[in-house]
């Protein structure tokens, strides 16, 4: 369907979430991962050394599950190498 407003034609698309999705891997995730390191270096200069460890192995561990979580497939091909490694 394509509108005329004013010698501009506007054509209806399909609603998705691909804008959505790419707004957020571009400006969500980054601000996130800011604001964790500036905790952790306050956390740190606060003399907790070990909480600033035991909280970037969580970091860690979530930053994986992010990166598996918004690459396309890559769920399946962990999901395969584990079961490669109890297979053989």
């Amino acid at each position: 369907m394509t509108v005329t407003l004013l010698g501009a034609d506007l054509v209806a698309q399909a609603p998705g979430t691909g804008g959505l999705q790419g707004w957020i891997q571009d400006n969500i995730v980054p601000l996130i991962l800011l604001g964790i390191a500036i905790i952790m270096l306050w956390i740190g200069g606060k003399g907790d050394n070990a909480g600033v460890a035991r909280r970037s192995i969580g970091l860690l561990i979530g930053l994986v599950a992010l990166g598996i979580a918004l690459t396309p497939g890559a769920g399946a091909r962990v999901g395969a190498f584990f079961a490669q490694l109890i297979t053989g």
